[in-house]
């Protein structure tokens, strides 16, 4: 399924030239047709309160096992929803069915009070990551049917907008700035209803992307027309998608239902007001890998940060979050084994290797595959001149990754623009030779095509990411087997084994595990 990368381009040139434009309806009376279209401006100030039972789907585009295809059903839910519109509080009782990267039930409630929130589980209370609060909160707000009632009030927060592209129709739409938030509003021209609500939102590797929920299946609740479906579309594609059963207006909600325990109280935190990253919180939520932190990339709770653990001189391993690179030198240049999730951690990781290695260049970056959570630092690097390695037929999907324009959060790249070298793999590579030695092996593998591990050869490191993760899996897997196997067909028999999940551990582990019946 491809993407429609480009269509963000246009709705941002049509937000920066919007003032000039000469839009069919004034975006006020846009938004009087939408009051009225819901039921009207009594209906909407009457409905003060609401509870919702839903049912969920979850999909990740960036997890496919082909670069740019279907998305990956990472989870189903079924949800309980509390909400009080008044003072925009909200408790969502979370009961889900988890189906990549690990199946299994998961439950745990999100709360968001006035200023901030907090998770609950049967563990007890924690307080959520500024940038969790305003993710959430954000998309609270987006689904809120008393949204239209705050665009009226605030008619100087209005934008005028020429019409929107949406899929092969354009519809009318204005902006509305809602805190710390531009909401696009899109109406459907026969029924006046929204047709969507969009943001632009920055993905470290589709760049500037259209993130929609498309409002569909309206129903009368307390004389207020409510979407019963809303699908959330990211650059085209379809990434989830919530199915209201039954909604029940004004119920009485106790107020406990939203209040944090004591213990919990003192660390609330307040919704972060920039630098969000949006899609990463929300899809690292759906898919049960959210690290619930202001760090982003480890747990700034119990982990000091990012480090450098040596495995030989020439070999380091950067440890300390979720997601771990490699860094290997030979005697003129560095190359770093996978970039992941940002570029914040890039930006860590090549100093530190410079600082390791004085006067050596980062000259090429080897991606093992294409997942967003190893590659979204991929740009960093080409921005610092690397060269990178990709497996087939992964090219021409790191081209375009390489084009994506970043204008909502402008990284290196967008700033000093410069063409990528990119050196697709087949089925082997190596590179320099004698004590520089290091080979790229494409294997066959469950988890996505063109996967590849790396071979630092003069120090007998092999590198290898989500097949195996050493000290961290135990269990004999598909992806497991899929790496012991290509170890075998090749004939390493390696020092130690580095991943880029957990840690680095001898073969004997891996071999114990391969053991297993």
């Amino acid at each position: 399924m491809k993407r429609d990368w480009l269509l963000a381009l246009v709705v941002v040139a049509g937000i920066s030239t919007s003032q000039a434009a000469v839009a069919q309806t004034a975006p006020l009376d846009l938004i009087k047709q939408a009051v009225s279209a819901v039921g009207g401006t009594d209906a909407l100030r009457n409905l003060k309160r609401i509870s919702i039972k839903a049912n969920a789907e979850h999909r990740e585009p960036e997890q496919s096992y082909v670069a740019d295809g279907e998305p990956r059903l990472t989870a189903t839910s079924k949800l309980t929803i509390s909400w009080d519109l008044e003072s925009a509080l909200a408790r969502t009782e979370w009961d889900r069915s988890l189906v990549y990267p690990f199946p299994g039930p998961e439950k745990y409630s999100d709360v968001l009070t006035a200023k901030s929130g907090f998770t609950a589980t049967e563990k007890g209370e924690r307080p959520m990551s500024s940038i969790r609060v305003a993710a959430e909160r954000r998309e609270l707000e987006r689904a809120s049917p008393t949204l239209l009632l705050k665009a009226l009030a605030a008619p100087e927060r209005l934008g005028v907008l020429k019409d929107q592209p949406f899929g092969a129709d354009s519809l009318p739409a204005v902006t509305f700035d809602e805190g710390w938030t531009k909401f696009i509003i899109l109406f459907d021209r026969q029924t006046h209803l929204p047709a969507a609500i969009r943001t632009i939102d920055d993905d470290n590797l589709l760049g500037d992307a259209i993130y929609d929920v498309v409002f569909t299946d309206w129903k009368p609740v307390a004389g207020v027309q409510i979407a019963h479906t809303q699908t959330q579309r990211l650059a085209g594609v379809d990434v989830g998608k919530i199915v209201y059963t039954e909604v029940a207006p004004n119920p009485t909600l106790a107020a406990q239902t939203f209040e944090p325990s004591e213990a919990v109280r003192k660390d609330l935190k307040p919704a972060a007001t920039a630098n969000v990253p949006y899609q990463w919180v929300l899809r690292r939520i759906t898919l049960a890998r959210f690290i619930d932190s202001d760090a982003i990339n480890y747990d700034a709770a119990s982990v000091p940060g990012l480090k450098l653990v040596e495995i030989t001189p020439n070999v380091q391993q950067v440890l300390g979050g979720s997601h771990n690179s490699l860094i290997v030198a030979t005697h003129d240049s560095l190359v770093v084994f996978d970039a992941p999730i940002n570029e914040w951690q890039s930006h860590w990781t090549i100093a530190a290797a410079k600082k390791k290695y004085p006067g050596k260049p980062v000259k090429y970056l080897f991606l093992t595959h294409q997942h967003n959570d190893h590659t979204g630092g991929v740009r960093t690097y080409v921005a610092e001149g690397a060269t990178v390695i990709v497996g087939s037929p992964n090219k021409a999907y790191f081209e375009k990754v390489l084009a994506a324009p970043h204008t909502v959060n402008p990284d290196d790249l967008q700033k000093n623009p410069k063409p990528g070298s990119i050196i697709e793999v087949a089925d082997q590579m190596t590179l320099g030779k004698g004590d520089d030695e290091i080979r790229f092996y494409r294997i066959a593998n469950p988890h996505a095509e063109g996967m590849m591990i790396g071979y630092a050869v003069h120090d007998n490191v092999v590198w290898v990411t989500d097949l195996y993760s050493p000290t961290r899996d135990k269990a004999k897997s598909q992806g497991v087997i899929a790496f012991g196997q290509a170890l075998k067909k090749y004939n390493i028999k390696p020092f130690m084994i580095a991943g880029g999940h957990g840690a680095m551990a001898p073969p004997a582990e891996l071999e114990g595990i391969m053991s297993k019946n």
